[in-house]
């Protein structure tokens, strides 16, 4: 790897929490983009007092998961993708571009999106915009319950965009930037994929129940942490709001975990700035080429799993390449590999 010499060795990163105003009740396009740009409007103020408050150090802020819309709550594929799907080149992006291009920061968030090459579907995306206002990078979940990914059109999916659009790593002036959707953090072969190219900061944008001496996510943030020898900024929603299920459910515990997998920054409930903390690349860097127990990433022999994994078929691929489905789809295509890897063995 090849270090860019405008690097930034020291910064401060920012997992910023905020409520996600869902836009659900919204009873077309309009009034969603309405709500949306009420969303951008409040989430100007607060990075430039979260700045103001911080320094002009930090550098990186990431946002919530889907903190423009919420999630969709029954409406079919088509009506959401209508209703609350940016486009590509849409002026949500454009409006965050603003935002990151006056106060010189990488702003990452998630959202959901269109894609002119897959016109009746939408993902779930990761973004990351410079200081230049540019997407420098755009990662579509993966793994998902309820939602279209490129797994489901996966052969389409690799014409366009090829391996490394499944799996980007930016690699700027504030280090090798990746993104993780949400429940993805429990994905373990998801996190090392982008490690394996490259990946020093993983930006992690959540929605969650926050009970960090339970949940399996936090647990799960450490170990991505510790075992890829990466950063780990996780932003949480400060609940949800416009929907029927209580705001507080996914509320509080944004945190930045350093490489080491200690708790550098956290915060509790509410819409807040407390979980802020540097992030030194050239401690990470030095980290990773010390020789020793310690140094997990540099001892992983890959070869011992490859056969197996080339081997094993579980949840399937292309599913949605040559049909449109309902949102029925998803849990009968879960419970038909449950069945069959039951028939295996397997569980």
């Amino acid at each position: 790897m090849t270090v860019n010499p405008e690097t930034i060795d020291s910064f401060r990163a920012l997992a910023l929490q905020v409520t996600c105003h869902a836009v659900n009740q919204a009873t077309n396009r309009q009034e969603a983009r309405s709500l949306m740009q009420n969303t951008i409007n409040r989430l100007a103020q607060q990075i430039a007092a979260s700045i103001a408050f911080i320094g002009s150090d930090c550098r990186l802020i990431v946002l919530p998961e889907y903190f423009f819309t919420g999630f969709p709550m029954g409406e079919s594929l088509a009506v959401w993708g209508e209703k609350a799907c940016l486009e590509m080149a849409g002026a949500e992006y454009e409006a965050l571009s603003n935002i990151a291009h006056k106060h010189s920061i990488f702003l990452a968030g998630n959202a959901y999106e269109l894609d002119p090459n897959f016109p009746k579907l939408y993902f779930q995306t990761c973004f990351v915009i410079d200081p230049s206002g540019s997407v420098v990078l755009r990662y579509r979940r993966l793994n998902s319950m309820f939602a279209p990914t490129p797994h489901d059109v996966w052969e389409k999916y690799l014409d366009c965009y090829g391996l490394e659009g499944v799996f980007p790593v930016a690699k700027t002036a504030i280090g090798n930037l990746a993104a993780i959707a949400s429940e993805e953090i429990l994905y373990p072969e998801v996190t090392r994929c982008l490690a394996i190219r490259g990946a020093e900061i993983f930006l992690h944008s959540t929605s969650e129940v926050c009970d960090k001496e339970r949940a399996p996510k936090e647990a799960a943030k450490i170990c991505r942490a510790v075992e890829n020898l990466v950063y780990v900024v996780s932003s949480n929603t400060a609940g949800v709001a416009n929907i029927p299920i209580p705001v507080a459910s996914a509320d509080g515990g944004s945190k930045i975990i350093d490489y080491r997998g200690l708790v550098l920054a956290e915060t509790g409930a509410g819409e807040s700035m407390a979980a802020f903390a540097e992030i030194d690349l050239t401690a990470l860097r030095r980290y990773r080429r010390r020789p020793g127990l310690n140094n997990l990433l540099s001892r992983q022999r890959f070869e011992l799993y490859a056969e197996s994994y080339r081997h094993s078929h579980f949840y399937p691929a292309n599913t949605m390449l040559e049909k449109e489905v309902d949102r029925k789809h998803f849990i009968q295509t879960q419970q038909e590999t449950i069945e069959r890897l039951a028939k295996l063995g397997v569980i």
